[in-house]
């Protein structure tokens, strides 16, 4: 039993202290490390979550500027989208106003006038995408074309053979679809 009490704690060896303290050191022996004590340890460790916590909030804080940055840069996107063609449309509106103002014209100076005009605007439709869809004798397309009514005509049957309104795409996608008549199937 006496041997039992006589073998040092593992505890109190992992710690550094024991019933037994070693022996300081000398000169010719080296330093014995010692563990930094729990208080230590806390402190430590304290610091170390604080300084996680600061660098978790520093970067909440700049995702949350970039997303209102983005959410802000969005809304100017769609804001300002049409500027650009809006100013292509001014010229068109200045070339109206000054037709107006001349008080004796002709109707040749006028059509002239008017034409220019109107290829000022095309010229416009064409920078930014905007297509016209004129689909006089193409195949009816319910996706391109809206029918206003089905005739007799001596085209195929499903054949679009008047235009009532020209359609527009922009970039592709449909902005209007063509109004138009539709050739009707022969009657047999």
């Amino acid at each position: 039993m006496q041997q039992e009490q006589e073998q040092p704690n593992l505890i109190d060896i992992a710690i550094g202290s024991s019933a037994a303290e070693p022996a300081p050191a000398t000169e010719s022996e080296p330093a014995v490390e010692t563990m930094p004590s729990m208080a230590e340890l806390l402190k430590k460790a304290e610091l170390d979550a604080q300084e996680h916590h600061d660098a978790w909030m520093r970067a909440r804080a700049e995702a949350e500027n970039i997303r209102k940055r983005a959410q802000s840069d969005i809304a100017n996107a769609q804001k300002f989208a049409v500027e650009g063609f809006s100013n292509e449309l001014l010229a068109v509106k200045d070339s109206l106003e000054a037709a107006l103002k001349i008080e004796n014209t002709t109707v040749e100076a006028l059509r002239d006038g008017v034409e220019l005009t109107l290829r000022q605007l095309n010229s416009a439709f064409q920078k930014y995408n905007l297509v016209e869809i004129d689909p006089t004798g193409e195949k009816f397309d319910p996706y391109k074309h809206q029918a206003i009514s089905m005739v007799p005509s001596d085209a195929p049957p499903n054949t679009v053979v008047a235009v009532m309104q020209k359609g527009y795409a922009l970039n592709e996608r449909i902005l209007r679809p063509a109004m138009v008549m539709v050739a009707k199937p022969a009657e047999g």
